[in-house]
């Protein structure tokens, strides 16, 4: 398990425990759905973190006689259910902002504290998804990078709450359930895009970049005359690659183990955390 990853999804956690608090007391004292529906938001963004934080420290195990190809699959998994999350949010969301839309009842009492836990909302979450984005591209982790995306976009709602509180020191009261549901249509968009991705891996999808770049890899190795049946495969950070590669019929055996043991070799440093297996027949 890595120290770093699980050091920054726990300080992911602590901060969605401080904004949840913050955004819920303020919003109950002034009113706004907005900052309630932001307050609910960080309130399952804590639920997310807390998933995320148990998946990295699971995920990094190693294969075992039940799990043949690791535990990566933790981190996808993880990331469905913060999907899942984000659409009970906008549930919420919207079905709160357009009763009261239709109803009339938009006033909001909008005090200095109304701004501070805006701003601060906007300045953890961008120090936190930086945090999280360094590390899941370090480390190849889904579950971190999901992480990254989703409180990278939290900055775009909490600015769009913003916004609504402005308005309504013109009077303009209408304009909080109005960011409520701008905060609503971008968790949407997020929610699909983590969802796709995360249903894309679960199901095995074979990742169209990935296959592309080996594809090119295998290419540039002469002693490969051609290769079919490739075929390549995400689980959390850990790829896992199968490719069938034709040599010259008259190398020995020994040379054609040598040239499938570069192969591997060129494909990991192409993939990293890179599991491969090459099975290699004469070229007809």
């Amino acid at each position: 398990m890595s120290k770093e990853k699980r050091k920054v999804a726990g300080f992911s956690v602590l901060a969605a425990i401080f904004l949840t608090s913050f955004k819920l007391i303020i919003g109950l004292l002034t009113s706004s759905l907005g900052i309630l529906a932001e307050a609910l938001h960080s309130g399952l963004d804590l639920v997310a973190a807390v998933i995320t934080y148990f998946s990295v420290r699971i995920s990094d195990k190693p294969a075992d006689s039940d799990h043949n190809f690791g535990h990566g699959k933790i981190e996808n998994f993880s990331a469905l259910v913060e999907t899942i999350l984000l659409l009970i949010t906008c549930v919420w969301i919207i079905s709160e902002a357009i009763g009261r839309l239709t109803s009339g009842h938009t006033h909001i009492e909008v005090s200095v504290w109304s701004y501070v836990v805006v701003v601060t909302s906007i300045v953890v979450d961008f120090t936190r998804s930086r945090a999280l984005y360094k590390v899941a591209i370090k480390h190849n982790s889904q579950a971190l990078e999901a992480d990254a995306l989703h409180f990278s976009t939290d900055i775009w709602s909490s600015t769009v709450v913003l916004f609504g509180l402005v308005c309504a020191n013109f009077g303009w009261y209408f304009a909080d359930s109005v960011a409520a549901l701008g905060v609503a249509l971008i968790v949407l968009f997020v929610s699909y895009k983590l969802g796709r991705r995360a249903v894309d891996v679960l199901l095995d999808r074979a990742p169209a970049s990935l296959i592309n770049q080996i594809a090119s890899t295998l290419n540039d190795i002469p002693e490969v005359k051609y290769f079919h049946d490739l075929k390549v495969r995400n689980s959390g950070a850990d790829t896992f690659v199968n490719v069938t590669i034709h040599l010259d019929p008259e190398i020995s055996l020994r040379q054609a183990h040598a040239i499938s043991d570069m192969v591997e070799r060129e494909i990991c440093k192409k993939v990293p955390r890179c599991e491969v297996q090459v099975h290699y027949e004469p070229e007809e």
